[in-house]
């Protein structure tokens, strides 16, 4: 389905743009800054005239407030005090981390080079668990006070008025559509988990958003750190159809988180519920985002009525799996 995008925000922050506010912290960019693939927000990799290299980011107008940006930043502090491998945000001379140029808010971290990890390695999935497990150790000392906490069947409700109440489906499709996703439903959580099992997470812990060599890994990219169970950092991390195979997985990553804190394997009932909740979110955020001219380009399939064919099967094949998951195999 068409739509008639308007201006956005992110469209006037072109490369001059982009060097005058990292420059207005007191460092010079050597070359030009090159774009990462990143669509929430604005992310690129660029170099000092020492030829150190940094990432810069701009957060998208209108989504966080400073206090949830600023209690991420908080967070990373901890962790690199810690001494827990991520990606650590830049403090200028007066010990900030958030910036303003033009209207633009920004940060910029400290650049980690290195390749995603080979989820059928059981030495990375080892070395993975004791990252996240490390990261975990720290960030259950204490809640977060301005960051959102996972409520699953909320945020599936709400992803899936999204996509009904915005006319990209077909007639068959909607009535396909509201039938699956009304069954889905019924396998979530109203609210959050039991308060007991919340605690700070990454909250994206997928393989883009880790880089490492040999079997030393770091955590980049906590922009969606929220409050959750511990296993919303691990699932994305089992990669495995074959149940003997996820089951093998799942002892490898463990182990390895358990060398700093314990993991409560009750927790592994839950990961067909929070796969449920992404797929579903997926689509709703793609549609939020349309207006955003990154997103039509990058995503030109979204208005393609085979997209929401194979969705509506993959949503099919989800109910299926909600019903007897690889943890009972």
């Amino acid at each position: 389905m068409a739509r008639t995008a308007q201006t956005h925000p992110f469209e006037a922050l072109k490369p001059e743009r982009i060097v005058a506010a990292i420059e207005s912290q007191g460092l010079r960019v050597e070359g030009e800054p090159f774009a990462l693939n990143s669509y929430e927000n604005r992310v690129f990799d660029w170099r000092d005239e020492e030829g150190r290299r940094f990432i810069a980011k701009f957060y998208r107008p209108g989504r966080l407030d400073n206090e949830a940006i600023l209690e991420e930043h908080a967070f990373l502090d901890e962790l690199e005090e810690a001494e827990v491998s991520i990606g650590p945000v830049w403090h200028n001379e007066h010990g900030e981390t958030l910036h303003e140029h033009e209207g633009y808010r920004f940060a910029l971290f400290k650049a980690l080079s290195g390749q995603p990890p080979e989820l059928d390695n059981p030495a990375h999935l080892f070395a993975l668990g004791e990252t996240i497990g490390q990261m975990h150790a720290v960030a259950s000392r204490r809640p977060f006070m301005h960051r959102a906490t996972l409520s699953p069947g909320t945020v599936a409700s709400q992803s899936r008025t999204r996509v009904l109440e915005q006319g990209w489906l077909t007639r068959r499709q909607r009535s396909a559509y509201e039938r699956i996703t009304g069954e889905l439903l019924h396998h979530l959580p109203v609210e959050a988990w039991p308060v007991s099992s919340l605690q700070r997470v990454h909250g994206d812990c997928h393989p883009g958003n880790i880089l490492g060599r040999d079997e030393h890994f770091a955590l980049v990219d906590f922009d969606d750190c929220t409050m959750a169970p511990a296993v919303q950092d691990l699932w994305m991390l089992l990669s495995a159809s074959d149940p003997m195979e996820w089951q093998q997985q799942v002892s490898e990553l463990i182990e390895g988180y358990e060398q700093y804190c314990d993991f409560d394997r009750r927790q592994l009932s839950w990961i067909e519920q929070l796969r449920t909740v992404r797929l579903l979110r997926y689509s709703a955020w793609l549609i939020e985002r349309w207006e955003d001219p990154a997103f039509p380009r990058a995503f030109p399939w979204l208005s393609e009525e085979h997209y929401w064919d194979q969705h509506i099967r993959t949503l099919e094949q989800q109910r299926v799996a909600l019903q007897q998951p690889n943890w009972l195999a």
